[in-house]
């Protein structure tokens, strides 16, 4: 297994998820990321949350500044929280992401695997209970956490 190594969460700007709320009807999606994209922010991680009325859109963008104005622009509620990005080289490092998680006895809120893969990387997205003790976890086991700075395109 290749020498992985830890980038502190907290240099290079911890990663953004932006969790948007839309009303649950034909297209709203397909705004939103047409409106990210027409801007030139790219959308690397997404999940989606679907309810009765409205449905919960997360993502992980390449810019989350401008994200952030175009929302308050363009009227879309929202709020933020922090993610780990993990790099996981191989399908079954998963597991042992989870393992990790376990081990340090952090709770996991949900997780998601990227669309884009910088440099080719696969990568989760983990929003979890303690990102500090969560980010030394994942050290030991000798992940590749990235910071917001590793993921501009």
């Amino acid at each position: 297994m290749a020498t992985e190594t830890l980038r502190h969460p907290g240099g290079g700007g911890r990663v953004v998820q932006f969790s948007v709320f839309v009303a649950n009807k034909l297209g709203r999606l397909h705004d939103l990321s047409a409106l990210l994209k027409q801007h030139h922010v790219h959308i690397l991680a997404l999940t989606v949350l679907d309810t009765t009325d409205s449905a919960i859109v997360r993502a992980v963008v390449d810019d989350p500044e401008r994200a952030r104005d175009l929302f308050h622009e363009h009227g879309f509620a929202f709020t933020e929280s922090p993610v780990l990005v993990v790099e996981v080289d191989i399908e079954t490092r998963l597991e042992a992401v989870l393992k990790a998680m376990l081990e340090a006895e952090i709770n996991i809120h949900h997780v998601y695997a990227f669309l884009a893969l910088p440099d080719g990387r696969p990568l989760i997205a983990l929003n979890v209970e303690d990102q500090d003790l969560a980010a030394e976890a994942l050290r030991r086991h000798r992940f590749n956490v990235l910071t917001q700075a590793d993921l501009l395109r």
